[in-house]
């Protein structure tokens, strides 16, 4: 016996039965290369941040410019946080991704 049109769409709204799957398109391992050598250059580009904002926070520090001191502790801050952000990001999507898939 065949559904009425309203008593399948509530169906469908409640399980699509979508999942990742990895293989379905073709490029997947490039786009992976791609990201993985965009975190790299983040990464790289966060370490030449850090280093510019300790050498920032040393020398405020050390001809008495409390701006300059101030700004080299923010960058600092947020560079490990970048780096942080970075180091975590596949930790970070697999944990929301797997909690996003408990939703019923």
């Amino acid at each position: 016996m065949s559904l009425p049109l309203t008593d399948r769409v509530i169906q469908l709204a409640y399980d699509p039965g979508i999942s990742p799957k990895g293989g379905g398109l073709p490029g997947l391992s490039v786009l992976k290369n791609v990201v993985n050598s965009i975190n790299m250059f983040g990464i790289i580009a966060v370490v030449g941040a850090l280093a510019v904002s300790l050498g920032v926070w040393a020398w405020g520090h050390h001809t008495g410019g409390h701006q300059a001191e101030a700004n080299g502790k923010k960058g600092a801050v947020v560079a490990a946080g970048a780096a942080l952000g970075l180091g975590a990001a596949n930790g970070i999507v697999s944990f929301f991704s797997a909690l996003g898939s408990q939703v019923h």
